[in-house]
């Protein structure tokens, strides 16, 4: 579990250590496939309405241990001040705050995602089947957007444009920002992962039709 942690989790370590476990053997999947080199990427996952286990900052995620989890509230606060999130936190708790069924969001940076987030203002997928894994598709052959936001420092304000898109009537399950990566989420972990790994086939299979 997260070293120190916090009394207000106190008796509920075997939900810290699950979850912590699930990121694990996620960022280790990721890790295999090139889509979170060096110290890239950051993963969470809900604890309850107000907190959620975060990666912290500058942690290698194919080596990621227990330890390298923290608590932060949802609005980025560390339980342990002692400890640094990471810097595009904000980025987390944007999405829990805006939809309560979030229980998971993963953020990867693959040669993929980063290469068309460059070159294109959003990327446009239709026609394959694994789009079902996207919530609310039932047939391949619907049109889904991913929008792609401008490489913000400023993660408040990043995360405002990222909450008005998502109040758009059009139902986004997954956003990039140019250059740096692909953040998506889930009702679990599990169903987190997949949709990402469905979204990188995808992203790939583009980037093969562009050469």
């Amino acid at each position: 579990m997260p070293a120190d942690l916090h009394p207000d989790f106190l008796g509920a370590e075997a939900l810290v250590d699950q979850l912590a476990d699930e990121l694990i053997a996620s960022c280790q999947l990721f890790h295999s496939r090139g889509w979170v080199p060096a110290t890239g990427g950051n993963f969470s996952a809900r604890l309850d309405e107000r907190h959620l286990l975060i990666t912290a900052s500058g942690v290698h995620k194919g080596e990621l241990t227990r330890a390298d989890f923290m608590i932060v509230d949802v609005d980025g606060k560390a339980l342990d001040a002692g400890r640094k999130s990471s810097y595009e936190t904000g980025l987390h708790t944007q999405l829990y705050r805006r939809d309560p069924a979030i229980r998971s969001v993963l953020h990867v940076h693959s040669i993929a995602n980063t290469v068309l987030s460059r070159r294109h203002p959003l990327i446009r997928l239709t026609g394959y089947e694994l789009m079902k894994i996207l919530p609310g598709i039932v047939e391949p052959s619907v049109t889904v957007d991913i929008p792609v936001f401008g490489n913000d420092q400023d993660i408040d304000r990043l995360s405002r444009q990222v909450d008005a898109k998502m109040m758009e009537p059009s139902r986004m399950p997954a956003y990039l920002i140019a250059g740096h990566g692909l953040y998506t989420w889930g009702g679990s972990v599990r169903e987190a992962r997949h949709r990402l790994e469905a979204l990188e086939f995808m992203f790939e299979c583009e980037l093969w039709n562009e050469r």
